[in-house]
């Protein structure tokens, strides 16, 4: 059998473990390991294994994920993440839509610290629905702005997405970072929009909370001060070179923890809750990784992503046209893949078709990075969906599925004009880093 068949078996018994809920790493270290052992034989394989694991494993830029993963978990176990919903709540809670708006709002600050889709979706969601069902929100505008607004964490730096991109195709995690800033507040400014048309269309779906004095305003701005000064000392210091994306993690955390303890809501408890979640989701992370570094040299030996790129080639198609296929090739696996799972399996296939088109793998990064949000929300998988249902167990899912399909037309929309308009997402890591 050739090596291309056996890649294609490798390919079709990966799908069908996928099928059978087999959890993601162990499907994929299989297939990797043992296509290798079929093409090179089981002493490659073991080969593969013990250098690619270490490898992996001694990566001074992957100190990021557990960084930033702590930075977020103590910001949820100490409450510091509701802040940032009370700050937005008491600016805008006041008009038509104005608690999605903020939930929205929210969501995308503490996408700023946590990097995580499905933190941000789980923490907003209890702190957010309550409020929004006391206030009679249609239900389907409330637990699709939360299950939306949560899928900020992937765009939104720090991000875990980036992170793993960047891995994966050995590119600059701080540039990665810069070119999601622009993005990350479109598509805020986006879901913020369709809160804004929805209610308008119907204003019954949204409507007004209390009004808040100017001295509640100051009050709960006040508040979220301690961890809006966190946001931008990393993110701003990435931006301006002061530190290294893995500095600024450990900055990120470091400051976190000190404003804990400062202000005595940082218990014994509760960082030992952060830490060991955190160390959960890393081993998670890195276990994924592990999996992708094993298969990605099968399918290199399959020759299985030459040949895709020679018969896209082969089409003598425009490169956007190209760049459309492969776009619309993450929206259909999407619907059944989680994110990270369609990232690193993808990867080694697209990767090497978008170098040989000449596109900016940086520009490339943030749209899939997005598509990957889309996914969260798409059925049947749709991640941050299930997250919501969990949070508000007596919303119906496909009340919540509803309710996210004008949030997923605003992330097409975003996605075209990224698209259309490359210099939203170079923009930054192009001035800024050289």
């Amino acid at each position: 059998m050739s090596g291309f068949a056996i890649g294609l078996w490798g390919i079709g018994v990966l799908f069908v473990l996928l099928a059978l809920r087999i959890p993601v790493a162990f499907a994929m270290f299989a297939v990797g390991f043992g296509g290798i052992a079929a093409l090179n034989g089981f002493p490659a394989a073991m080969s593969y294994l013990a250098t690619e694991s270490f490898t992996l494993g001694s990566s001074a830029e992957l100190v990021v994920v557990p960084l930033f993963i702590l930075m977020g978990n103590v910001a949820t176990e100490t409450g510091m993440s509701r802040r940032l919903y009370d700050a937005a709540y008491a600016i805008i809670g006041s008009v038509r839509g104005g608690l999605a708006s903020a939930t929205v709002i929210g969501c995308g600050g503490f996408a700023a610290l946590s990097g995580s889709s499905v933190a941000s979706a789980l923490t907003m969601g209890k702190v957010s629905l309550a409020e929004m069902e006391r206030f009679d929100y249609d239900p389907k505008l409330a637990t699709g702005a939360v299950a939306a607004g949560g899928t900020l964490g992937i765009l939104i730096p720090p991000s875990t997405g980036f992170v793993i991109y960047a891995i994966l195709t050995q590119q600059s995690i701080g540039r990665l970072f810069l070119a999601g800033v622009l993005p990350g507040l479109l598509l805020l400014l986006m879901f913020v929009g369709t809160v804004t048309l929805l209610c308008w269309i119907n204003p019954a779906m949204g409507p007004a909370g209390p009004r808040t004095t100017l001295p509640q305003k100051a009050r709960a701005m006040l508040g979220a001060l301690p961890i809006l000064g966190v946001i931008v000392a990393t993110i701003g210091g990435i931006y301006t070179g002061i530190f290294s994306p893995v500095e600024a993690s450990a900055v990120g955390a470091g400051l976190i923890i000190a404003i804990g303890l400062l202000t005595r809501v940082l218990t014994l408890r509760a960082f030992w809750a952060a830490a060991k979640s955190s160390v959960t989701t890393t081993a998670t992370v890195m276990l994924i990784l592990i999996a992708a570094h094993m298969i990605n040299p099968f399918l290199a030996l399959s020759h299985i992503p030459q040949a895709l790129g020679a018969f896209l080639m082969g089409l003598h198609l425009h490169p956007l046209a190209i760049l459309g296929v492969i776009l619309a090739c993450y929206l259909v696996l999407g619907c059944f893949l989680e994110g990270f799972a369609m990232l690193v399996l993808t990867m080694p296939i697209f990767f090497p078709i978008i170098v040989q088109l000449g596109l900016d793998p940086i520009w490339f990064g943030v749209l899939v990075v997005l598509t990957l949000e889309m996914g969260l929300i798409s059925p049947p998988v749709g991640v941050n969906v299930f997250i919501v249902k969990s949070v508000a167990p007596n919303v119906d899912l496909s009340t919540i599925f509803r309710g996210v399909i004008p949030f997923w037309f605003a992330m097409l929309v975003t996605l075209l004009i990224l698209v259309a308009f490359p210099q939203i997402s170079l923009i930054l890591p192009n001035t800024m880093i050289n």
